[in-house]
């Protein structure tokens, strides 16, 4: 390598050479090369960086172990329960403690690492190319920063007004100590990035003595709006601004630069150079006042906005200033965590919508959409749409990029030309396959004998070609659901319709909902079993202490360590799992997430929840009394026309009955699918592949399948692996907290009045309790009795809630949606589609809520 690659000048660069320069270097050559106004300036390359870790020895600590090892791409916080399981056991970079020690020692090494006599002589040389002791800004350049996915902005450091040969190259061995602050190093274990593969290059460039400067964004950063330039600006230096030291004045502006909205900063904090070197902080409040910037400066900044974005082909996060009148461009980046475009939606989509927003509350996985979510019940539900004449629906509403889903598109589904024979076809089926007996179809008792063999494997033993073959069998289960529910499905419709009609026609339609609850199901199994467990733990003095006063975790703890009592209701507890546990945690669409057998605290969370409710009513019971009720009309006084009834009341039943457990069973080989994934992933980490199990997950199930021999597999594709496996977990953390689809769009915000939100009115009455926000499985023991239940989703082993709650408000969903079906069933206010519940209302609130006009208010 020669002196001139060393340090070159900054326009020698693009976007080619991002491992000799880093994301910054890159970008701000780009920018050169296409003729906006970057100050001039030279690169130290990562080569320099390389020869100064070598004369420190951090290669060798790195490969000892030392400064965090390998970055685990652990589930981020979207998963919900489904990060809480992958994650356990991965200690990473960002919290072990000894980790900070390490990378403190790399970062002292780095400060005073010698700088080779030829280096410091070229660096002196392009310093003065720039002038003489010319002032210069000293900034850190990456190679993972300014990318996208991976913004890193503020993680290392930079360096204003720097004057002096000698000054210059203490700040360039001060840059690429800043490779290994804490805040760095977190940031690279967050994104799965191997710290032994970043490099830091360092950028050095003519100072801009700015009397304005900022920050601006080719779109809107929060409500991903790309028509729009947001624009940031204070007096002095724009270190003020980027750093949030100071309320800026706030330009939005349409992308050609027109002025549409504008708030007044406070302008706290002035930075200026120092006429020494360095800068100086002053306070300088405004109190009112006229614009920063004028229209003729807003316009300038737009247009290079709209260069900059063109230019780099996505939105770009743009750092400027104004320096006696001219513009200069310092810093551009990829914005990250932009939300996805905000359009309207039709009434198909947003009815398709409130169905998908439901069932996949969390972005999905690569893995999610290679195997459950496109080849299990999603597209069970889309073949069953397809046989009954409904186009489009449940088709391409995943956008991706780069591997990684980044929006939910509602499609609009629309009748194709065979729906005409749809009724003739549904008439067929109700007449053919009798709901009563479904029970007793033999392709259920097979399709139940096939998931307990799935069950049954010693997945570990299986060779890995067997072992691969695993993931299809359990997908292959979906056929016999699908043929189950096209074949009792009708039945179960005509039932429901005929008892609809037949009641409202008596004016009895309110004893519907009792009417159709009367029929066990396994969901029902499930709720008594819990309140079994319940009745146990009210019933030992030691159990009901242990539930008063520690958390699941704790809870858990105790009865497998136990003995006696305690330690008998862990066996009690297993059985449940046993019995149950094939049932989802979160949505029954997904992979990802834990099944209930693999959450012990989240069932402990719910027989917590019941331990202090009193038994209800049993459904039977009311559905018994509501019947007697019906036949009380005067209408049905003869044998024939009660005992019609009495026949149509239990085919709906039946009807109910088929909806639920069909349901259920549809989940009964998703714990093999998932045991195989996880399996699938431990052996890719013995192959070097991925750093956890669960990493498996940002891989899709073709590109495992690639793999011919775990043991034996070539160097290239555990790096090609392992490569996607980082940059979709790069892009993953990127999108953490940036929702799939604006809930707006699906459920539009309505004339709220004093309302806190608003949504579908669902199940009639009013209650007034406190808000308590459940995100997912893991917070189930933090209701208490009398609380409105406030969540994003529901799914049916969420029912033991309804019991304890006053009422229930859900950001997804419709009338027909499971929350809103158990609640009618409990006589609890419900409000669906609430859109914002979830973070409008704050946890802990006093709440009303009025199921029949789906308003939440303040309590009075």
């Amino acid at each position: 390598m020669t002196h001139d690659r060393l340090v070159s000048p900054l326009a020698s660069f693009g976007a080619d050479d991002l491992a000799e320069v880093g994301g910054k270097g890159a970008n701000l050559g780009e920018l050169l090369r296409a003729g906006l106004p970057v100050p001039p300036g030279f690169v130290v390359t990562t080569d320099a960086y390389a020869a100064a870790a070598r004369a420190v020895g951090l290669d060798a600590k790195l490969a000892a172990g030392s400064g965090g090892g390998t970055a685990p791409a652990t589930p981020d916080a979207s998963t919900g329960a489904a990060g809480a399981a992958g994650a356990a056991g991965a200690a990473g970079a960002a919290s072990d403690s000894s980790t900070v020690s390490d990378a403190a020692a790399l970062r002292a090494d780095l400060e005073g690492a010698p700088v080779a006599d030829d280096l410091r002589a070229a660096i002196t040389t392009a310093y003065a190319d720039l002038g003489t002791d010319v002032p210069v800004a000293v900034r850190s350049s990456a190679t993972a920063e300014d990318l996208p996915g991976a913004a890193f902005a503020g993680q290392q450091d930079t360096y204003l007004n720097v004057i002096g040969a000698d000054a210059v190259v203490d700040a360039v061995r001060r840059c690429w100590a800043s490779l290994w602050t804490d805040r760095a190093v977190a940031y690279r274990h967050e994104r799965a990035i191997d710290p032994t593969e970043v490099r830091i290059a360092v950028v050095v460039q003519t100072m801009v003595e700015s009397d304005v400067a900022g920050v601006m964004f080719t779109a809107d950063p929060v409500t991903g709006d790309r028509g729009r330039v947001i624009v940031d600006a204070g007096a002095g230096l724009g270190e003020a601004v980027v750093s949030g030291l100071v309320t800026p004045d706030h330009y939005v502006l349409d992308e050609r630069g027109a002025l549409l909205d504008w708030s007044a900063g406070r302008g706290e904090v002035v930075i200026r150079s120092e006429a020494g070197g360095g800068v100086a902080r002053e306070d300088s409040p405004r109190d009112g006042g006229g614009r920063l910037l004028t229209d003729d400066q807003l316009a300038e900044l737009a247009a290079h906005a709209r260069t900059i974005a063109a230019h780099f082909g996505r939105p770009q996060d743009i750092e400027w200033s104004i320096s006696d009148g001219q513009a200069h461009i310092v810093q551009a980046r990829p914005m990250t965590a932009l939300p996805p475009l905000s359009v309207p939606l039709n009434r198909r989509q947003r009815l398709l919508g409130s169905i998908l927003t439901e069932y996949i509350p969390t972005r999905p996985y690569p893995m999610d959409v290679s195997t459950w979510l496109g080849l299990g019940p999603a597209k069970m539900m889309r073949d069953l749409m397809a046989d009954l004449g409904i186009a489009a629906a449940f088709e391409d509403y995943l956008r991706e990029e780069d591997g990684v889903v980044v929006e939910l598109v509602p499609p609009a589904p629309h009748p194709a030309p065979r729906a005409l024979l749809t009724p003739f076809k549904l008439v067929h089926r109700a007449r053919r396959h009798d709901v009563n007996t479904w029970r007793e179809d033999p392709v259920l008792s097979r399709f139940l004998r096939d998931a307990d063999a799935l069950d049954e494997l010693d997945l570990p033993s299986l060779p890995w070609s067997e072992l691969l073959r695993v993931p299809e069998r359990a997908l292959a289960l979906m056929g016999p659901c699908r043929e189950l529910r096209s074949a009792y499905l009708p039945g179960a419709a005509l039932a429901l319709g005929r008892l609809a009609a037949a009641t409202a026609l008596l004016g009895r339609r309110s004893l519907l909902g009792d009417l159709i609850g009367g029929a066990r199901t396994r969901t029902e199994d499930a709720n008594q079993a819990l309140q079994g467990l319940a009745d146990r733990v009210r019933a030992v003095p030691e159990l009901r202490e242990l539930f008063a006063t520690a958390d699941p975790a704790e809870i858990l703890t105790a009865v497998r360590e136990g003995t006696g009592p305690v330690g008998a209701f862990g066996g009690e507890l297993d059985a449940f799992r046993r019995e149950f546990g094939r049932r989802e945690t979160a949505t029954p669409l997904l992979v990802s997430p834990p099944t209930l057998a693999e959450s012990p605290e989240s069932v402990i969370g719910l027989v917590r929840v019941l331990v202090d409710q009193p038994r209800g009513e049993d459904r039977g019971s009311r559905s018994e009394r509501a019947l007697a009720r019906l036949l009380a009309h005067p209408l049905l006084r003869g044998t024939r026309a009660r005992a019609r009834m009495t026949r149509w009341v239990r085919a709906a039943q039946q009807g109910m009955a088929f909806r639920e457990d069909s349901h259920f069973y549809f989940t009964a080989s998703l714990p093999a699918l998932r045991r195989s994934l996880l399996e699938i992933g431990a052996r890719l980490v013995e192959a070097g592949v991925v750093d956890e199990p669960f990493d498996v997950f940002h891989l899709r199930l073709e590109e495992v399948q690639e793999v011919a021999d775990v043991e034996a597999m070539p160097a290239e594709q555990v790096e090609r692996l392992r490569s996607l496996v980082r940059a979709r977990a790069a892009k993953r953390a990127e999108l953490t907290g940036v929702r799939l689809i604006d809930p707006a769009r699906v459920f539009p915000p309505k004339n709220t009045g004093n309302a806190l939100v608003t949504g579908t009115p669902a199940s009639a009455g009013t209650a007034t309790g406190t808000a308590r926000i459940i995100l997912d499985a893991t917070d189930f023991h933090r209701l208490d009795s009398g609380d409105v239940l406030v969540c994003p989703y529901t799914n049916p082993s969420w029912t033991p809630l309804f019991q304890r709650a006053a009422a229930v408000v859900v950001d997804t969903g419709a009338v027909a949606s499971h929350a809103a079906i158990v609640a009618r069933e409990y006589g609890i206010p419900a409000v669906m589609g609430s859109g914002t519940g979830t973070t409008t209302l704050n946890d802990g609130d006093r709440i009303t809520v009025d199921g029949g006009t789906g308003r939440v208010t303040p309590a009075s």
